[in-house]
């Protein structure tokens, strides 16, 4: 009864690996809801699709870490003017912002857009302007007395007289905040505000309010930018590269299994069978986080398959070398997993140092590689100590693995 039971585990544990391999692939629709595969679903990189990488410089000698910041809001502002999603846009350094925008390829008009100081404008509900970005002395966010996230406006002097009659004015109507063509924000207007104080609600959150604040409270780009760095990805390059990409990926995955099977025979197999969940583990784990893959990325995320299969290879050694030693298979696969797990962490612990390196010290595609190795490692120490061997003793109670010759180990060496 007992090896019925866990027999049925076993075969509802391939169907289900089975399924959750075609609807990643291939994905499938259910009463008109449709489940998309990871192809569809996880961002595809420049190198994956085209389009164009801009890595701005600050023309300054010293720069903060808040002005870094502020300058990264003002020029996502702007690249998203291109229409384009899925952008990103992200600090290298000290004083550079890497911008990737797939699906653009007129590099010189982005360049243009990116390099302009900006104009931050308070326009009333004709278009007119109000204000510009010199009249406003402070921008602040914060949370008013109900919790709601608000961005808090001091004026100067001027700004004060022109916001008091606009408002005397344009009472019950709405003055948009506008960065160059980009409305910001657009509030209606309750009372007169005579005080030279304003506040914009309707913000979703803090962070958001944040956000707000200093694109106001910089109005203009506080420095010149300069464009160091223009790459652009054809179309056509990144259409090929991805299929070639994963039918490399899938040769690769495929031989792998074969010398895994033809090795170490049964055990090999279920080692098999935790290499799938390990690959539909780390794809749901990228489309979790929202992560952009891109060539190195793949590369990163192939090289811990690889190492995935290693950990298992140094535990089916330690579980050969106690079967040659005569214990029997249950206290093998104890004692092979207890000795192997030193080695493992080992290995596994130094190259995630190595990709917390890359990570923080690379930059662009260097950090989307290392991401990927550090996600795929810390998968892969999970797929072998917890999958592998619950897979391992699953077969060691269908009788599966039950005896030596099961692990590739000759009768007559165990019982020596």
């Amino acid at each position: 009864m007992k090896k019925g039971r866990y027999t049925t585990i076993l075969i509802a544990i391939i169907l289900i690996l089975s399924f959750l391999a075609y609807m990643g692939l291939e994905g499938f629709t259910l009463q008109g809801y449709r489940f998309k595969s990871f192809g569809e679903v996880i961002k595809r990189g420049l190198d994956l699709q085209g389009g164009v990488t801009v890595v701005m410089e600050v023309q300054t000698d010293s720069l903060e870490t808040t002005e870094l910041d502020v300058i990264k809001n003002l020029l996502e502002m702007r690249v998203n003017k291109v229409g384009v999603s899925e952008t990103v846009v992200t600090t290298e350094g000290a004083k550079r912002i890497r911008i990737d925008i797939p699906g653009a390829f007129n590099s010189s008009e982005i360049v243009k857009s990116l390099s302009t100081t900006g104009v931050l404008t308070f326009k009333d509900p004709d278009g007119n302007v109000i204000l510009t970005g010199s009249d406003v002395k402070l921008a602040e966010a914060r949370v008013d007395n109900t919790g709601a996230a608000i961005v808090s406006l001091e004026l100067n002097e001027s700004g004060t007289t022109k916001f008091a009659e606009a408002t005397k004015k344009f009472i019950g109507k709405q003055i948009s905040i506008n960065m160059d063509a980009e409305q910001i924000s657009n509030p209606v207007v309750n009372a007169e505000i005579s005080n030279g104080e304003a506040m914009i609600t309707g913000m979703d959150s803090l962070e958001e309010a944040q956000f707000v604040a200093g694109i106001i409270a910089s109005g203009a780009l506080p420095y010149p930018v300069k464009a160091v760095e223009v790459k652009t990805v054809g179309p056509t390059l990144g259409a090929n590269a991805l299929p070639n990409t994963m039918k490399a990926g899938m040769v690769g995955i495929g031989l792998v299994v074969i010398l895994m099977i033809g090795y170490y025979r049964k055990p090999g197999f279920l080692a098999s069978l935790a290499l799938g969940f390990y690959i539909y583990l780390v794809l749901l784990i990228f489309y979790s986080i929202d992560a952009t893959l891109s060539l190195p990325g793949i590369a990163g995320f192939l090289l811990t398959i690889g190492m995935a299969v290693d950990a298992n290879v140094l535990i089916f050694e330690r579980i050969r070398e106690e079967l040659k030693s005569g214990s029997d298979v249950k206290k093998a696969l104890d004692a092979g997993f207890h000795r192997a797990m030193s080695s493992v962490l080992d290995a596994n612990i130094t190259t995630i140092i190595a990709g917390l390196v890359l990570y923080f010290v690379g930059t662009g595609a260097v950090k989307g590689f290392a991401l990927t190795l550090m996600i795929g490692i810390v998968v892969s120490m999970f797929s072998a100590i917890v999958i592998t061997k619950q897979l391992l003793k699953i077969g060691l109670h269908t009788g599966m693995l039950k005896k030596p010759s099961d692990f590739g180990v000759k009768e007559a060496i165990a019982n020596a």
